[in-house]
C-alpha cells in the first residue's frame, strides 16, 4: 500500500505538467472570450484571432466568440476590416473568471482628393510605348483556382549569385537578418500550415499582421525580397500571403546555400 502510494506521489509532476510547451513551464489551455464593437458594445462576426507566441489562428462566430489555445502571457492579436488591430495580453484572471470581452475601435477614414493624370498618347504606336512605364520583368506564375498571379523571382543567374554573395559576406543583410533571427524564420512553417492566419494574410495588404507574426520590421520584410530580386512592383503590390511565400522561397535558398559552405 505504501509503495502505490509513492507511485501515485512521483505522477502526480507529471500529470500536473502534461501541457507544459516545450519546456518553458507554459500550460497550454483553450482560452475562450468574445468580440465586441467598442462603440455599439455588439458583438463582431468574423474577426480574425492571433495568437502570436503559439501561431494559432481562428475567428469568432456569429455572437462573437472565439476559442483558441493560448497560455498565460501569451499575445492575441485582433483583425477586423474597418476596425482599429489591437493586441491583448492573457492573464491568469482571464482564464480564472472567464467571460472575457476584448472592445474594437472603428477607424475614421478621411478621404483625400485624388488626382488621375492620364499618359499623354499620341496616336503613333512607336512613340507611345517608349513613354509607357515598365516596371516589372520579373517571371509570374498562376495558379489554378486563385485570382492572382504569384511572382517567382528573377530567377537568372545574377539572382543565385546574389543570394550566394549574401552568405559568403558576413556583414550582408540577408546573413543578419536570416542568421540572427532563426526562431522567427522557423514560424514561416507554422503560418503557413495555419488556414486561420492564411486567409487573413491574403486579405491584407499592410504587411502589419505579418511583422507582429515575423517580429520583422516593414523595412526588413522589403529589405529581404529586393535581396532575393523580387520586384518593386510584387513588393508594392502582393498580398501579405505573398509577401509571406517569398520570404519563405528565400529563406528555404538560403538555408540550403548556407548549408553548403
Amino acid at each position: 500500500m505504501r509503495r502505490l502510494l509513492l507511485i501515485l506521489l512521483s505522477l502526480i509532476p507529471i500529470l500536473g505538467f502534461s501541457q507544459v510547451e516545450d519546456g518553458q513551464n507554459q500550460v497550454i489551455k483553450e482560452f475562450t472570450a468574445t468580440v465586441i464593437n467598442a462603440q455599439t458594445e455588439f458583438p463582431l462576426e468574423s474577426v480574425h484571432v492571433v495568437n502570436l507566441n503559439q501561431v494559432k489562428g481562428t475567428i469568432t462566430n456569429q455572437n462573437g466568440k472565439f476559442t483558441i489555445p493560448a497560455a498565460v502571457n501569451d499575445t492575441l492579436y485582433f483583425s477586423y476590416l474597418g476596425f482599429k488591430t489591437q493586441k491583448v495580453r492573457v492573464t491568469n484572471d482571464m482564464f480564472r473568471f472567464g467571460n472575457t470581452e476584448i472592445a474594437l475601435t472603428e477607424l475614421a477614414y478621411a478621404l483625400e482628393e485624388v488626382v488621375v493624370r492620364p499618359y499623354q498618347l499620341t496616336g503613333y504606336l512607336e512613340i507611345d510605348v517608349k513613354n509607357l512605364p515598365v516596371d516589372n520583368n520579373a517571371y509570374q506564375y498562376s495558379i489554378s483556382g486563385l485570382n492572382t498571379s504569384y511572382e517567382a523571382g528573377n530567377k537568372s543567374p545574377s539572382a543565385v549569385t546574389k543570394v550566394l554573395g549574401a552568405i559568403l559576406n558576413p556583414a550582408d543583410l540577408l546573413r543578419n537578418l536570416f542568421g540572427k533571427k532563426p526562431r522567427q524564420m522557423r514560424k514561416l512553417r507554422q503560418i503557413k500550415e495555419d488556414d486561420n492566419i492564411r486567409d487573413l494574410l491574403a486579405s491584407k495588404f499592410d504587411r502589419e499582421t505579418l511583422t507582429e507574426l515575423l517580429q520583422l520590421e516593414k523595412v526588413d520584410i522589403e529589405d529581404i525580397l529586393n535581396n532575393c530580386n523580387y520586384s518593386k512592383s510584387f513588393i508594392k503590390t502582393a498580398n501579405d500571403l505573398q509577401i509571406l511565400d517569398a520570404i519563405s522561397s528565400c529563406y528555404e535558398e538560403y538555408k540550403v546555400l548556407n548549408r553548403n559552405q
